[in-house]
């Protein structure tokens, strides 16, 4: 497998590193499975003092963790910055409460005394993408580490700068050898990892197929497992939405990150008597945005993660098309030196048409008009995702409502606004299982064991 750093803004060659050999990543599981041990037993304080140095670093040399991303997978340098002072908070996040999140719980059965107690598991494997290459290690890394956890990290081949940053980012801030470790490993590795006894626990934010093969994987092996996978949120606008305010959201909302985003604005679904009017304003937005290198603050649209990404996109669009959908506006990749498409919208998605239950992981809106409230919930409900998803409307209650009723993961009320580090993370249905962030994150990948004391005979 070929971890290369290539510049999607101009297609040069960076840097390639080679996998590793089998003999190398033996020792780096050895070498976790021996910290393990150790850093079970440190105390939260200690494990904290080298998490929050870890923030602090993250903070004091946020240009270069940026600059790196950006010339990796092509984030604007501004939307950079952002995710490297999000991943930063996370890390606090977790070493400011993870001692009360995993404190034990006191129970109160009939006879006695019985509480919860959390205990570390081992040694977690963890696979990462590409499209957030530190918020993605930061929301494993921080409450996996402060539980007495270890982990192995595989991530994206494309990204292997970033990679290597926060791997050096945790060794600077003190970490002791093994207990995170970055991994450049074949597929096959990658299985043989998951196999390994030595291995408690298996992570994965990436697609839906490779969802299915890890979970597979780790379910033979009776392994516990957290999914986070792919999404296509609705994002629902009644017709007693603040108009301006709706697009502001709409454009961010599928245009952050270059509409590389799982949780992203994917299916636009507009109550009849506002559609002609959104659609229009959100043509003219999206048509406002240029193009350019994504170093430059003044860029507001920066190139897809890969030529292989945009040509991928772009074979989707074509599909879509060719099974009946109308562009209303894009469609083709600009023409320009680098993997940059134009901001794409398109109408009259029927359900047979593949693109109906696809995820566009770029610049591509669906855009749907709809007759009122119940036909908004209705479509929103007609995906194989679960992830997320929007609703915008000045009545608060009708908002609360409709979100209550659309099948996913996470809804937002006139926002879309999920960078909070206490905010639980997932979705259901193709988007995946488990939650990230917030109290819940931090839950899944430890012992919960009962403990209890009574004084009572044995049953006759």
């Amino acid at each position: 497998m070929a971890y290369q750093s290539i510049n999607p803004f101009d297609g040069k060659v960076l840097k390639s590193f080679p996998s590793i050999t089998d003999a190398e990543l033996e020792q780096a599981l050895a070498h976790a499975s021996t910290c393990f041990e150790t850093w079970r037993h440190k105390s939260y304080a200690e494990r904290a003092k080298i998490i929050h140095k870890a923030a602090e670093i993250l903070r004091s040399k946020v240009d270069v963790f940026a600059h790196a991303m950006t010339l990796d997978m092509g984030k604007r340098i501004t939307e950079a910055r952002g995710e490297v002072s999000f991943s930063a908070d996370i890390l606090d996040y977790y070493a400011k409460h993870a001692e009360k999140f995993l404190a034990p719980v006191k129970l109160n059965p009939k006879v006695g005394g019985a509480h919860m107690e959390s205990s570390p598991m081992g040694v977690i494997f963890c696979v990462e993408p590409w499209n957030f290459p530190y918020y993605q290690l930061a929301r494993v890394a921080g409450p996996h580490l402060m539980a007495g956890n270890v982990m192995l990290v595989k991530h994206a081949a494309n990204v292997p700068h970033c990679a290597i940053l926060f791997e050096e980012l945790l060794t600077d801030a003190g970490a002791p050898a093994g207990l995170y470790t970055n991994l450049f490993i074949s597929h096959v590795q990658s299985n043989r990892l998951i196999d390994d006894p030595r291995i408690k626990g298996v992570a994965l934010t990436g697609s839906v197929d490779a969802g299915k093969t890890i979970a597979a994987r780790a379910g033979q092996n009776v392994k516990i497992s957290s999914m986070e996978l792919g999404g296509s949120d609705a994002f629902i606008v009644l017709e007693d939405a603040d108009l301006e305010h709706a697009i502001k959201w709409a454009v961010w909302g599928r245009m952050y990150n270059t509409g590389q985003t799982c949780c992203a604005s994917k299916r636009f679904i507009v109550v009849e008597a506002i559609a002609d009017q959104f659609l229009d304003k959100f043509q003219a937005a999206l048509a406002a945005l240029k193009a350019g290198d994504p170093l430059d603050e003044k860029t507001t649209l920066g190139p897809l993660s890969s030529e292989g990404a945009l040509i991928g996109l772009l074979s989707q669009v074509d599909g879509a098309i060719a099974h009946g959908a109308t562009v209303v506006m894009g469609g083709k990749r600009l023409n320009r030196k680098g993997a940059f498409m134009q901001p794409t919208i398109l109408t009259d998605v029927k359900p047979d048409n593949p693109a109906f239950r696809d995820e566009f992981f770029g610049p591509v809106a669906m855009f749907f008009r709809v007759k009122d409230e119940a036909a908004a919930i209705a479509l929103a409900n007609n995906s194989d995702f679960g992830l997320g998803g929007s609703v915008f409307t000045k009545d608060e209650a009708r908002g609360l409502r409709v979100a209550s009723a659309v099948d996913t993961g996470m809804m937002f009320i006139n926002n879309i606004n999920w960078s909070d580090a206490e905010l639980p993370f997932g979705g259901i249905k193709n988007s995946g299982y488990g939650r990230e962030l917030g109290d819940m994150g931090i839950q899944a990948f430890v012992n919960k064991k009962l403990v209890r004391t009574a004084s009572m005979s044995a049953p006759v």
